[in-house]
């Protein structure tokens, strides 16, 4: 007992592990985030948007884990199974080596898990005897509460809001309970492996005990469901191991009961260590999915746009104005935003925060991008749904009637609404694609005409009170001096070349004002509403590649591309934004629209290599961040 109380003390001195430090692993219902050190830091059941089981990496004391390592010190490295979600760690003590599988099955496979396995964790001794240890520490409450036990016949459980968690773990594990916490001892000796199974029961019964082989054989099943549905990729191009990898991220960010996707598995994670630009991204955002929906759909992966399609018609409104920005997964509008002020948060940095009160804010900006994912679909199909029909048309007249209204922007602002120039960017856009889906949109006579009126003030307004003579570029909102690296949605939409003199000179004023080391910032922080630095935000790092590729400038496009992607952990995920100086990650992990950027960049820097062609003449046209180099339809 005195081993196991000292190994918890030393363990201490590793207390919030940088954000790259984390793999994730996901069911298609919620994900997981494992930790270097063998330990599940976050993880919220039933799904994405519940409250965690595990969360120690928003408070080392109060969140839980359920950690499983080396009871002593031991070298440790990892890797994801060839083309599949399943993670592999290696430990090596001495002349000792165990090798740890950790994986989420899925419902969908063949396998027949029981539908409460949500965590499976093998023990694989592979050579020598090591002494391990696991902690099982579930959060009640938010960790208002410490857990309370109920043991027997090696299960241990703990009543949630919602359900119980069950841990089995196997026969030569030796458990202590106490204070709310589990910790089980036990060796790793060649020849007899074992398995911990993590249960959520919603119905509060108890799971069937289940063998090891079994728990082999889920593992087996969920690989081949990961590489199966990869196999659907058909880009072949220089940079097929990226392109896979962020595919695979994007997957495990999917809840495939509504087929919605959502921002980040996770909430708070700070854009500065020790601030309070710390939101939660366990949502649904309409301009992520729809975003991520041309994204996959570039690369062969069609049933997810068809999926989003539906579950945009199945939202409780049709009417744009009532469309909020952000969605529970199951398409519920209540995401009210409340802070948890008994909590740390992670290094420090509060407030700690569930729900997202950005859900309210007008952000014009995502008819743009709804009509660019229905434009997507549209493109592969050739028809569009009556329902999906009447929606589009809905919101070609509302972008008509309130193009010129201020909004929040794409940065959510709190406080500053205006006319900012991503949401008139997008508003073209919008226009834009119902014009060139009116063989099935049928928008009649008197709308068609009224569109494209529309659309050519907007070109007009943004080209005239967008630019900034001055300063040389595009700048945050119409008729304004602050820079941001929104300034690239022009060229990205189309609405005007990348070789137009307003790009060329707008690149070179972000690349020497807002670049660090390659690395892209959104803005200058500290003449943002908070007043507060943050890390470059790597999404619009990424659009400076789609913009240099499309300007031509290869080399540079490529050269830059390969600066970016050194910001992936070695599993290569990333993180919503990256500080050049401290080579760490910020914001919530990992970051769909990071990725959703840079398989967009891909597209851009080898689009030949996709091999997604429409069966006639032109390319597909790709959204903004993912654009093909040569436009299918010259700008409007």
């Amino acid at each position: 007992m005195n081993d196991s109380i000292a190994s918890i003390i030393k363990r201490e001195s590793d207390q919030y592990p940088p954000i790259d430090d984390y793999a994730l692993v996901g069911d298609l219902h919620s994900a997981a985030l494992i930790s270097l050190h063998g330990s599940v830091d976050w993880l919220c059941l039933p799904r994405f948007d519940s409250p965690w089981i595990f969360g120690r990496l928003l408070d080392w004391r109060r969140g839980g884990c359920l950690e499983l390592a080396p009871l002593h010190d031991a070298a440790v490295a990892r890797h994801y199974h060839v083309d599949s979600n399943v993670l592999e760690t290696i430990w090596r003590q001495g002349r000792g080596q165990l090798r740890v599988v950790d994986f989420m099955p899925l419902v969908q496979t063949r396998s027949k898990a029981p539908r409460s396995l949500r965590l499976v964790r093998l023990l694989q001794p592979l050579q020598g005897t090591i002494d391990c240890q696991v902690v099982f520490q579930p959060a009640v409450d938010y960790g208002r509460r410490r857990a309370r036990f109920k043991h027997e016949n090696g299960l241990i459980s703990a009543t949630c809001p919602g359900g119980k968690v069950v841990l089995q773990y196997p026969a030569n594990f030796r458990a202590d309970l106490r204070d709310g916490t589990a910790v089980l001892t036990g060796q790793s000796v060649p020849g007899q492996p074992s398995a911990f199974l993590l249960h959520f029961m919603e119905d509060g019964s108890t799971p069937a005990i289940q063998p090891y082989a079994q728990a082999v054989s889920w593992a087996e099943a969920t690989d081949a469901y990961w590489r199966a549905w990869l196999g659907k990729c058909r880009y072949r191009g220089r940079f097929v191991e990226q392109v896979r990898r962020s595919a695979l991220v994007l997957k495990l960010m999917q809840y495939q009961p509504s087929g919605a996707f959502i921002a980040a598995p996770t909430t708070s994670l700070p854009e500065r260590i020790g601030g309070s630009l710390n939101w939660d991204y366990r949502f649904v955002w309409l301009r992520d999915m729809a975003v991520l929906v041309n994204a996959l759909h570039g690369f062969g992966f069609y049933e997810e746009a068809e999926q989003f399609m539906g579950w945009l018609e199945n939202l409780s409104t049709n009417r744009p104005d009532e469309l909020q920005l952000i969605y529970q997964v199951d398409g519920s509008p209540d995401v009210k935003e409340h802070v948890l002020d008994h909590l740390e948060g992670y290094r420090g940095s509060r407030p700690v925060r569930i729900g997202n009160a950005a859900y309210s804010q007008v952000q014009l900006d995502i008819y743009g991008e709804i009509l660019e994912a229905a434009h997507s679909s549209w493109r592969h199909t050739g028809r569009l749904g009556r329902a999906t029909r009447k929606l589009l048309l809905a919101l070609v007249d509302h972008v008509i009637a309130h193009w010129e209204d201020e909004d929040s922007g794409i940065w959510e602002s709190r406080q500053r609404k205006r006319r900012y120039l991503y949401s008139q960017a997008m508003c073209w856009l919008a226009l834009d694609r119902s014009l060139r889906m009116d063989r099935s949109l049928r928008m009649g006579v008197r709308r068609r005409r009224a569109a494209a009126k529309t659309r050519a003030s907007i070109k007009q307004t943004v080209l005239r009170r967008g630019y900034n003579q001055q300063l040389g570029a595009f700048t945050q909102a119409l008729d304004d001096d602050v820079l941001d690296a929104t300034g690239l949605t022009v060229p990205l939409t189309g609405m005007i070349r990348a070789n137009d003199p307003r790009v060329l000179s707008t690149v070179d004023v972000l690349r020497e004002k807002l670049t660090v080391d390659g690395f892209l910032y959104r803005y200058a922080g500290e003449k943002s509403e908070f007043g507060q630095n943050e890390g470059a935000f790597l999404t619009c790092s990424f659009w400076m590649v789609d913009v240099l590729a499309q300007m031509g400038r290869q080399a540079a496009a490529e050269a830059l591309f390969s600066r970016i992607t050194t910001a992936a952990n070695s599993l290569g995920l990333f993180a919503e934004e990256f500080d050049p100086q401290s080579q760490n990650m910020l914001g919530n992990f990992p970051q769909a629209l990071t990725h959703l950027a840079l398989l967009g960049a891909v597209l851009n820097l080898d689009p030949d290599s996709a091999g997604v062609r429409e069966g006639r003449r032109r390319r597909l046209p790709w959204p903004p961040g993912i654009r093909s180099s040569q436009a299918w339809l010259a700008p409007a």
